[in-house]
């Protein structure tokens, strides 16, 4: 879907979509085979337009300074309008900002491995730089909170919220709260094995348990997509039969308890934090929940901009999305962009 560029500055400085991290992304941004350590270099952005609604009203009163900067200016993929505002309203108030971030596919790249997964160093190197400016900065995944924070290395990061099982658990200054998984998860635990072999599942399929929610992959089989295609039909009708979600994913299928997802997830942050501008990216259909979380606090007066991790394996995602990058490094460019614009917050 193509998106309408805004007028103004944000418009003659956005590039089209398609073009590469390498033509468009500051300082930071590094390739998505990058070793995990290190830092990125800092740079500066150019200003940009003031941010409208709520967000416009409740505005540091300090005038101009890095907070004008246009953090649209440099990045790859096309921006609506609305998204444009709401990141210059994040640049312009950030204490009163929410980003959430998926981790998987947006802050890490996607490896067959899934304990391989490692952030980018500069989107590392960006949350440290974020967190003394940013009013709340959260990482929402599928994974188990604690393994996130552990491959993440988030445990650094002062203030940082990471939101695991979709919305289940939550670790925040090193405390972690997770209810016991549901019964439904136990019983599709002890079946599942029966209905991989009913239904032929190809060599190289694999189950993730993360507890709260039982993960099947098909990545390192000699036909992905055709192996999860033969799964679809028997694992929606396991989760029927149990009573969990059956969410399709990236060359995944994932059985999970019904009514928790990442757009429950980051309204109830909303509504705890009481954000004038929200922002979240994610890479995958399981994303979708979030976006349209996004777009609804949009409807209470709040800035919001969904932001869409590209990938050749899920298209259908950047219909959502108000701004699409390219992948992880498209992301890691965005937050460099965003660190170099706040200023720290005097409630940090």
């Amino acid at each position: 879907m193509t998106r309408p560029l805004p007028r103004g500055p944000a418009a003659a400085s956005a590039t089209p979509r398609g073009a590469g991290p390498e033509r468009a992304n500051p300082e930071g941004a590094n390739p998505e085979g990058a070793s995990p350590e290190g830092a990125s270099p800092e740079g500066a952005g150019p200003e940009g337009a003031p941010p409208r609604g709520t967000a416009h009203e409740n505005a540091s009163p300090a005038g101009p300074g890095p907070g004008d900067a246009d953090v649209v200016a440099g990045i790859a993929g096309e921006i609506t309008p609305e998204g444009a505002d709401a990141l210059a309203a994040i640049a312009k108030n950030p204490g009163r900002a929410l980003i959430a971030l998926d981790f998987d596919g947006t802050l890490a790249p996607i490896v067959s491995e899934p304990s391989a997964a490692r952030p980018l160093p500069g989107a590392l190197s960006a949350l440290r730089r974020l967190a003394p400016a940013i009013g709340t900065l959260a990482i929402i995944t599928g994974r188990p909170a604690r393994v996130a924070v552990e491959l993440g290395r988030f445990a650094g990061i002062p203030g940082l919220i990471v939101i695991g099982h979709h919305g289940w658990e939550r670790w925040e200054g090193g405390e972690l709260t997770s209810p016991p998984p549901p019964p439904e998860v136990e019983q599709a635990r002890a079946r599942l094995p029966g209905v991989l072999a009913a239904a032929g599942a190809a060599d190289g399929t694999w189950v993730e348990d993360k507890s709260h929610a039982l993960v099947v992959h098909t990545r390192q089989t000699a036909d992905p997509e055709a192996a999860l295609a033969l799964l679809a039909g028997p694992l929606a009708d396991l989760a029927g039969q149990t009573g969990l979600d059956c969410k399709p994913g990236r060359l995944v299928i994932e059985l999970r308890p019904r009514g928790v997802d990442k757009g429950t997830a980051i309204t109830a942050l909303a509504a705890e934090r009481d954000p004038a501008a929200v922002l979240f990216a994610g890479d995958d259909l399981g994303d979708i929940p979030a976006f349209e979380a996004v777009h609804a606090l949009r409807a209470t007066g709040r800035a919001g901009v969904a932001v869409c991790s590209a990938s050749g394996e899920v298209t259908a995602l950047a219909g959502h999305a108000d701004l699409v990058v390219d992948g992880p490094a498209g992301v890691t460019a965005l937050l460099v962009r965003l660190a170099d614009a706040v200023r720290p917050s005097p409630a940090h």
